[in-house]
């Protein structure tokens, strides 16, 4: 679920421009727009992916195709400048086993990764910023 805060900026001014974002799906648009008023309503939630959000399956890919991507940065990966990053989600939105298969090949990688222990590393109180020493 995401909170109304963390789109909204996508149905009433993308641009600074008081207009929503045009990769926006203009029925998608009035869907969100009933949950998130443009005044108010910040911390209503929607459905990161509602065609199925409580299934493991490719309906993310899929949605992203119709512009139906929630947050911006859902959006960015189809109507973005990347043509490689848009090549996987048409094939992942086609096929569902590549997108399994290439997930479960991600998850590995990540498992095999050696975290930073004790003195190498730290847990950052803010993720943006190294902590500060006291």
């Amino acid at each position: 679920m995401a909170r109304c805060v963390s789109f909204k900026q996508r149905l009433y001014n993308q641009h600074r421009d008081n207009k929503p974002d045009i990769t926006l799906e203009k029925k998608f648009h009035y869907t969100l727009a009933l949950t998130c008023p443009r005044t108010g309503g910040d911390n209503n939630l929607h459905p990161l992916e509602f065609v199925s959000p409580s299934k493991f399956d490719n309906s993310y890919y899929k949605l992203i195709l119709e512009g139906k991507g929630l947050l911006n940065s859902d959006q960015i990966l189809w109507t973005g400048k990347d043509p490689e990053i848009a090549a996987l989600v048409r094939s992942y939105a086609e096929n569902e086993s590549l997108f399994f298969e290439h997930y479960v090949n991600s998850i590995i990688k990540m498992g095999n990764t050696s975290p930073l222990l004790g003195s190498n590393g730290e847990i950052r109180k803010n993720c943006r910023r190294v902590n500060q020493e006291i």
